[in-house]
């Protein structure tokens, strides 16, 4: 079967050498073909967005390989949300999944049933946040807190309708203009709702 192990280490100091000696004596054992590796150096597991992570979920979308081989669930994933994400593509990709210090390979029942279970702490970790949220807002409210955005102060919206009515500048131009007063998400929907009412006017 053609394996790709996916490897990472959070700082530039460590080696991923412990990681690799055991996937591929695993893969050797469990007859895997390895056919890629990817490896994050000094990356942290809580970005979800790391390179060679992408470039592993963009090579198995094109049916690069059809098993993903790790050490660790932590090594791979930085939530089990995160995981649990992953797993569904691949299980709908059709390509199988292993942790080899966890002991779970999604082609096997015991896998399968992780899975579940998996899919069921994504579940509660998700409502806990919410609660957690709520409660959170429900205690601010209750000493009088406002919560949300602070309003963007009126002379600065005058600013902003009058530079979108009256020049051609950009949304991004504007905002420098503004010099960090205001994000530039802020500056967008100002500039996009001045600008569908009224045409530019040339000064």
């Amino acid at each position: 079967m053609q394996t790709a192990l996916y490897r990472r280490v959070s700082t530039a100091h460590q080696r991923p050498d412990l990681q690799d000696d055991g996937l591929r004596a695993y893969a050797a054992r469990a007859g895997l073909d390895i056919v890629a590796t990817y490896v994050d150096h000094a990356v942290s597991g809580r970005q979800e967005r790391r390179p060679q992570l992408q470039a592993l979920m963009r090579a198995a979308r094109q049916h690069a390989f059809a098993c993903v081989l790790v050490w660790k669930f932590d090594r791979f994933a930085r939530s089990v949300a995160h995981l649990l994400r992953a797993l569904e593509e691949f299980a709908y990709l059709g390509i199988r999944f292993i942790s080899v210090q966890d002991q779970v390979d999604t082609a096997s029942p015991m896998g399968k049933a992780m899975f579940t279970i998996i899919g069921a702490m994504a579940e509660l970790e998700s409502a806990l946040i919410s609660e957690r949220v709520k409660a959170g807002m429900a205690a601010a409210r209750a000493r009088g807190k406002s919560l949300g955005r602070p309003a963007t102060p009126a002379p600065l919206v005058a600013q902003i309708e009058g530079l979108a009515v009256t020049t051609s500048l950009s949304i991004r131009e504007i905002h420098a203009v503004l010099a960090g007063r205001v994000s530039r998400s802020v500056v967008g929907v100002i500039v996009q709702r001045v600008r569908a009412q009224a045409p530019l006017v040339s000064l």
